[in-house]
């Protein structure tokens, strides 16, 4: 005898609709009549027992037509009116439920947004441990290293967790969806155009940055720094012209024992070769990670025309120009910020090191 069950379930995590038979043609049916409702659920088997299965979680149902989406707000808000599911919990269905989502096939919704200072958030919240973990995972396989491209915070009770893709995620798996090979490069590939598809959504601003930063990540070790040939830079009104020879990058201990990867260039600028190094490392105290270059004092025209050419250098390499400053000691420092190093990583002999 053929069976079949099916409904819609408010568990603790989620909402739930589904369909279980023991003919594949009814299952078949109810999710083409989800997909008429706008939800793109897809039939499934449970294992060895000839059970045929359709279910589509909250987002899903949520990025379904409006008929579809008032019906599961009404069951919500009867469970809420009989006490049996929370306030916060009912009003974050039916945020989702009222508003509509967009959905990419494959991914849940993602959050894209611009903090008050600029920076692009990128983050996949959720109550159900299972989904953040499914994130996780899927950013592993895609190749990106928790912590150092992403964050992970898993539910507490009714607190949300979230999988957060860090700007350096984001530019790693820009660089993969064209560097990478296989499952890996297409799963990278997918998950950049979503982010940039979901940023669109979000606004002109929300977009240009994100672009800003996939663009970024696509042009990480596209360049030789051998490439820099004849480039005409402007530095405080006056014009240089910059002749890379080469050079690469190396971690070292400083004095302080914190960690600092410093770039080395051999450079001609106006005619006066170079030996020119910055060294960049990360400053907890203003959360930020700088880099910072000394003019020498023995070079041709002294400090000042030195740090005028290394000023040159900096912006040909990387297309900004560095804040310059003179110490108390009377050194004159270049600095350089987390756009400089960025610029930096276009070349391959100094990508490797800077992905690190």
């Amino acid at each position: 005898m053929r069976r079949a069950r099916g409904g819609a379930y408010l568990l603790k995590y989620a909402i739930e609709l589904q369909f279980q038979s023991t003919d594949r043609g009814r299952a078949e049916l109810a999710a083409r009549l989800l997909k008429l409702a706008g939800v793109g659920a897809e039939v499934k088997r449970e294992g060895d027992r000839g059970v045929w299965y359709v279910e589509a979680a909250t987002d899903m149902l949520a990025a379904g037509r409006e008929e579809l989406r008032r019906a599961i707000a009404d069951i919500v808000k009867a469970a809420r009116g009989n006490g049996w599911i929370g306030e916060g919990t009912a009003d974050r269905w039916l945020e989702k439920l009222e508003g509509g989502i967009t959905l990419r096939e494959g991914w849940p919704r993602y959050g894209v947004w611009l903090t008050n200072s600029g920076a692009l958030v990128v983050r996949y919240a959720s109550t159900n441990p299972e989904g953040i973990e499914r994130e996780a995972q899927r950013f592993g396989a895609m190749g990106l290293v928790e912590g150092r491209h992403f964050a992970v915070r898993m539910p507490e009770g009714s607190r949300e967790g979230y999988v957060s893709i860090l700007r350096e995620g984001l530019e790693r798996a820009a660089w993969l969806s064209v560097h990478g090979s296989g499952d890996q490069q297409e799963l990278a590939a997918d998950f950049v155009s979503y982010i940039l598809q979901r940023a669109k959504e979000e606004g002109r601003e929300v977009y240009k940055k994100a672009l800003e930063i996939v663009e970024g990540g696509k042009a990480v070790g596209s360049l030789r720094l051998t490439d820099v040939k004849g480039a005409e830079v402007d530095v405080g009104g006056r014009g240089h012209l910059v002749d890379v020879l080469g050079g690469g990058a190396q971690f070292e201990k400083s004095w302080s024992g914190r960690t600092l990867l410093r770039i080395q260039i051999t450079a001609e600028v106006d005619g006066v070769r170079g030996e020119y190094e910055v060294a960049f490392g990360r400053y907890r105290k203003i959360n930020a990670t700088k880099g910072y270059a000394y003019a020498r004092a023995d070079a041709p025209g002294g400090r000042e025309a030195d740090a005028e050419r290394l000023s040159a250098l900096i912006k040909a390499l990387t297309g900004r120009e560095p804040r310059v400053y003179r110490r108390s000691d009377g050194r004159v420092v270049a600095e350089c910020g987390r756009e400089h190093l960025d610029g930096f990583a276009r070349y391959a002999e100094l990508a490797d090191a800077i992905a690190r």
